[in-house]
């Protein structure tokens, strides 16, 4: 039976299509924010007790491994240019719905768990900046509710409102590490500091190339979002164009700037001292310019992490709708508010699960890592889904990466995914359970498709987004 014909502006199925509101600016805005935040604010300290002095040489590598699975991306984004982002292309390749379901969980938990701990980041630096007499226990979880609730509130208001607010976090989180490094180049400048210390490893008991990639692993976390982009493309302006300059353009942006940042710290304050604390950035202004008023440093801060909440929730409440559209999960969770063009109930789930994480969820190092572990895997196989979708042809122009990009991205993914690359033993244990989950959901997904009646449709790009306008070309 032939399938009608949507409406202007829905999808197949009858839902409101998303909303195309993102040009080059804001992609680009969304993409350096998203990669700015709670990563390089808080694991500065964290990467130098790794390996000493050469703290950015880590940054340098994780931005490397982060370049080379961004060309990947990018065929795959200009190829299919739709919501559910690596599960849509893990399902494109491999057809396999269970497969397609935990890579999708997968990522879904990054982003909540990455929000979620910078929630509970958010309301420790606003307790403190305000003074309110606690840094820990049942406050610091209500707030960061409140501020998580927030969050969904913004997340529904629409994805315009989102990347507007996305367009100020940006901007205040840069001046942020703009001021770190500006005070190294004035220390630099008047012969303070001690720039000596960029070369001096001190990897403990580790060989240099040991922690070197142990390091790596650590600040990959902070160069992950880049993904989260290709989550927004339904509501992106002329995706197939502007992807690439765009993508590329903001990874090499945050790539000079953490270079610039670790350079910086290290220079004014020695490894020992900067890996001790939550606040490696803070000692940094500290000890370059002891008169710059701290307490701004600090709600700069808060910003820098708000706007990791608020876009790691804007791409999960996307990849949740994506799914829900693909049947993988119920397609309750694809349904569109009729006014304000936003995956309600999505944005409502993913709230639920942050709620939770925020309530039970450990500490920022554990989760950090558990996070960049999770991803490394789901980026092992979007290189490796690259090359399998070669044999897949569309009619549009896309771009195309080189063969040994995704081979070289799967090999480096995979391998700092395992024990080899010096990865603690708890990071396995949460992902594990997180992924004991994935499974348990998958399973309720299928009764619930089979209690209903409505068997998982094999895969077609207009059941995922239907005929939202594309935008006009030049």
């Amino acid at each position: 039976m032939a399938r009608a014909a949507a409406a202007p502006g829905e999808t197949a199925g009858g839902q409101p299509a998303l909303k195309r509101v993102m040009g080059p600016g804001l992609l680009l805005l969304f993409i350096v924010g998203d990669i700015l935040g709670t990563g390089i604010y808080a694991l500065t300290g964290q990467v130098a007790a790794q390996v000493g002095g050469v703290v950015w040489l880590p940054f340098l590598v994780a931005f490397l491994v982060a370049l080379v699975t961004a060309f990947s991306y990018l065929e795959l984004v200009t190829k299919y240019p739709q919501a559910a982002g690596a599960a849509l292309y893990t399902h494109k390749a491999f057809g396999i719905h269970f497969l397609t379901f935990v890579v999708a969980f997968a990522v879904m938990s990054s982003g909540i768990t990455s929000a979620s701990t910078a929630a509970r980041a958010f309301s420790a630096n606003a307790a403190e900046v305000l003074g309110l007499g606690f840094s820990d226990g049942i406050g610091i979880t209500l707030i960061g509710l409140g501020f998580m609730t927030l969050v969904a509130a913004v997340n529904h208001r629409g994805v315009g409102e989102s990347v507007k607010a996305n367009v100020v976090l940006t901007c205040v989180e840069l001046t942020g590490l703009l001021i770190v490094i500006g005070v190294g180049v004035w220390a630099l400048g008047v012969g303070e500091g001690d720039f000596s210390r960029v070369t001096e490893f001190d990897t403990g008991e580790r060989s240099v190339l040991g922690g070197v990639i142990a390091a790596t692993g650590l600040a990959f976390f902070a160069m992950v979002g880049f993904e989260d982009s290709v989550n927004m493309a339904e509501e992106c302006k002329e995706p197939r164009r502007i992807f690439p300059k765009v993508l590329l353009a903001g990874l090499l942006a945050t790539g000079v700037i953490y270079v610039l940042v670790s350079i910086s710290a290290i220079a004014l304050v020695p490894a020992d001292a900067l890996s001790e604390g939550d606040t490696p950035l803070l000692q940094v202004v500290e000890a370059g310019a002891p008169g710059f008023p701290i307490g701004l440093f600090g709600v700069i801060t808060m910003f820098a992490v708000a706007n990791s909440a608020l876009i790691n929730m804007l791409m999960a409440s996307r990849l949740v709708y994506g799914l829900g559209r693909l049947r993988v999960l119920p397609p309750l969770l694809a349904r569109v508010h009729p006014q304000r063009r936003t995956p309600t109930t999505a944005i409502l789930f993913t709230t639920a699960l942050a709620f939770g994480l925020i309530t039970f969820v450990g500490a920022v190092p554990a989760l950090g890592g558990t996070t960049a572990l999770l991803l490394l895997i789901v980026f092992t196989v979007v290189n490796v889904a690259v090359l399998v979708l070669r044999k897949d042809r569309v009619e549009e122009d896309h771009f195309r990466t080189p063969t040994v990009l995704p081979v070289v991205g799967a090999l480096a993914c995979g391998f700092l995914a395992t024990p080899f690359a010096g990865r603690p033993a708890e990071q396995y244990r949460i992902a594990g359970v997180l992924l004991v989950i994935g499974v348990i959901l998958w399973g309720v997904t299928v009764l619930v498709n089979r209690r209903t009646g409505a068997d998982v449709p094999d895969f077609d790009p207009e059941d995922l987004t239907g005929d939202a306008p594309s935008g006009p070309r030049n």
